[in-house]
């Protein structure tokens, strides 16, 4: 567990519009998901962490094949168009397992949705990432999401519609891209996830104990380097503005697990 303080200061405020929003406007009453619970043949489970993933969705992927009212919000271009979405910030383990649901989590507060919507653009996967992974790094739901959003708005992203058009593109290549726009990382910091087909489905960014961006671990593997990989177009992103190294540290934010806090029983909250 992630005890004693991690610090994070002059966060990025929260805003209506996301580094990889075109357009979001925010609903005038928020939506409110549902209780998240470990779905059946998961545990809650406390173990040392020993690394972060920063996980990005390439939405205009999502949005291809998603159905329902929870991907409305996100998918249907009333309220937003959108790039590279945060999927979430994720707890490593330093071995095999990994945390995940640590304590029980009561749905989250209207003004959190709020604050994060156009970067998370679903309530629901806002409450499922406090409920798995937020809960086994912070005591509070506000710490954890101003925290992945910290990180979240350093990333700059390449020009994706360009690259969407690129014939016989490879992950190599791809993964290039991004490290130019983005010049504290290296290609071995970086794995791109695909569906079938080949098609740009999420990045994961690694991270050690300390939150510095790190060579990913033996194990979390992606698209191999040489395969082609295609691109669902999306919208036009405003040309990107270069990113600070990190985001500024200092005093301000506190990451402090509950050493109280008790593992829920299988099938509970």
């Amino acid at each position: 567990m992630l005890r004693g303080a991690l610090a994070l200061l002059a966060l990025t405020m929260p805003c209506a519009a996301s580094a990889q929003a075109v357009q979001c406007s925010l609903p005038a009453q928020m939506p409110r998901p549902r209780p998240v619970q470990p779905d059946a043949g998961q545990v809650g489970r406390i173990v040392p962490i020993g690394g972060y993933t920063l996980a990005l969705s390439w939405s205009p992927q999502y949005c291809s094949t998603a159905r329902g009212g929870d991907s409305a919000f996100q998918c249907n271009g009333r309220n937003g168009r959108f790039g590279f979405v945060l999927h979430g910030l994720w707890p490593d383990g330093a071995g095999g397992s990994w945390p995940q649901f640590c304590r029980k989590a009561d749905l989250l507060p209207r003004e959190v949705i709020r604050q994060n919507l156009c970067m998370t653009p679903s309530a629901q996967l806002l409450q499922h990432e406090w409920a798995k992974h937020g809960t086994c790094m912070a005591s509070r739901p506000e710490l954890y999401f101003d925290l992945a959003r910290a990180f979240y708005q350093t990333m700059r992203f390449p020009d994706m519609a360009a690259l969407a058009r690129r014939d016989r593109l490879t992950v190599g290549q791809f993964t290039d891209a991004f490290v130019r726009a983005n010049r504290r990382l290296r290609p071995d910091m970086i794995r791109v996830g695909t569906t079938r087909g080949n098609w740009l489905s999420e990045l994961w960014i690694c991270m050690d104990k300390a939150l510095e961006f790190a060579r990913c671990p033996a194990g979390k593997d992606g698209a191999k380097s040489s395969a082609y990989l295609r691109i669902e177009p999306g919208p036009a992103m405003p040309r990107p503005r270069p990113a600070p190294v990190t985001p500024a540290r200092g005093p301000g934010l506190i990451l402090d697990l509950d050493p109280h806090a008790q593992v829920p029983k299988e099938g509970g909250g």
